[in-house]
């Protein structure tokens, strides 16, 4: 019944289809902005949603939105594609310059979908490995792509799920000599600082990708965005699907762009957050954590089950990646409100404590419920 390529087509699982909303009170496991939009900000968006006719169909390419984009990065509205999340737009990437024979190329441990995408496209997914301690080699990743004659390049900076970034000379590097179109996914850009969309005009070959869903709090609207060029944005606008932006999403996404300054105004103290929380989790001799420029830490452990069970006894969602083989470990953790930050830090602790005593089976133990102020 179905096309022979479905059974080796991966399922993207998010904690819900596992399972994990239904005992987690703490969920720091799909890297969500924590707490709420500032409340002038929720104001404009109900105000302006009031005014859509829900008769009607949305404007298809999201004119006005678009506008914004333009606006703001320096580049014309026909260099700008809206999409129903980033992912919706990797995946029409992937099908613009993949297809059978034509190889899509991506560095790895990364985002799971990217293999899925290309392999959606019909293209070979080929895994371009990272170091052992996720760092992107140029010159590796380079002779990867010669080597398959690869047609797409993905890159994602910062990177989901080690949080180490590309460089800005190593990037440079690699779209100087890069034979191919190079997809840079900045999903997680306002956590870092640096992007690479000033590039646009000089590397006619390079597209950003970047969403609504992290920093802009609107992962429940579903909203991203393409920057490349014209003509790389007419092609890819072709696979795209009609009113496949819904009216409401455009919505909030445009409020929240004209009000960025505000939105963004509690990323700082996210970041600070992250680098507390990787403090506490450095002194703990049974923990590994690693740097991270994005709003979550990947942690590695010696039984990630004892701690999965820990964090799951007392209603903490994390994401665990200890199953695949280039993450044997480890766990990646979104940096939450400061009092789920206070909660998953007692997690760990209590893990930290059962693994480096030499009790021969550590229990699962409940922690304690503290008061902490959210954001």
């Amino acid at each position: 019944m179905f096309r022979p390529e479905m059974e080796q087509l991966p399922q993207y699982f998010t904690g819900e289809a596992m399972g994990v909303d239904q005992v987690c009170f703490c969920k720091l496991d799909a890297n969500e902005r924590p707490g709420q939009l500032p409340a002038s900000v929720r104001r404009e968006i109900l105000a302006q949603l009031k005014l859509v006719e829900s008769t009607r169909y949305p404007d298809p390419s999201g004119a006005n939105l678009r506008k914004l984009l333009a606006d703001e990065y320096q580049v014309t509205a026909n260099q700008v594609l809206i999409g129903n999340g980033s992912s919706e737009l990797i995946a029409a990437v992937c099908a613009t310059f993949g297809g059978a024979r034509r190889p899509v190329v991506y560095q790895w441990p990364s985002f799971s979908m990217y293999p899925a995408y290309a392999a959606m496209a019909d293209s070979p997914p080929v895994a371009a490995p990272l170091t052992k301690y996720f760092e992107l080699l140029p010159a590796a990743i380079l002779a990867r792509v010669r080597q398959v004659r690869a047609k797409l390049l993905i890159l994602c900076n910062p990177n989901n799920p080690t949080g180490t970034v590309i460089s800005p000379a190593s990037l440079r590097n690699i779209l100087e000599q890069c034979p191919c179109p190079v997809l840079v996914d900045e999903a997680y850009m306002e956590f870092y600082g640096t992007s690479c969309t000033p590039w646009l005009a000089e590397f006619p070959q390079l597209m950003v990708a970047r969403t609504f869903s992290k920093a802009y709090g609107l992962a429940a609207a579903r909203v991203g965005y393409l920057l490349a060029s014209p003509e790389i944005c007419a092609a890819i606008g072709k696979r795209l699907l009609p009113y496949h932006n819904n009216a409401f999403s455009l919505t909030a996404a445009e409020v929240c762009f004209r009000q960025r300054d505000l939105v963004l105004k509690a990323i700082p103290e996210l970041i600070g957050r992250r680098e507390e929380l990787a403090g506490a989790i450095d002194k703990l001799a049974a923990i590994e954590v690693f740097p991270s420029a994005a709003n979550f830490l990947l942690i590695r452990v010696g039984k990630p089950e004892l701690l999965q069970d820990i964090l799951t006894y007392n209603h903490i969602g994390v994401r665990d990646f200890s199953s695949m083989p280039e993450l044997k470990g480890c766990l990646r953790i979104t940096i939450g409100t400061r009092s789920e930050q206070t909660k998953v830090l007692q997690g760990l602790r209590v893990y930290n404590g059962s693994v480096t005593r030499r009790d021969p089976e550590p229990c699962v133990t409940r922690i304690q419920r503290r008061p902490g102020k959210d954001l």
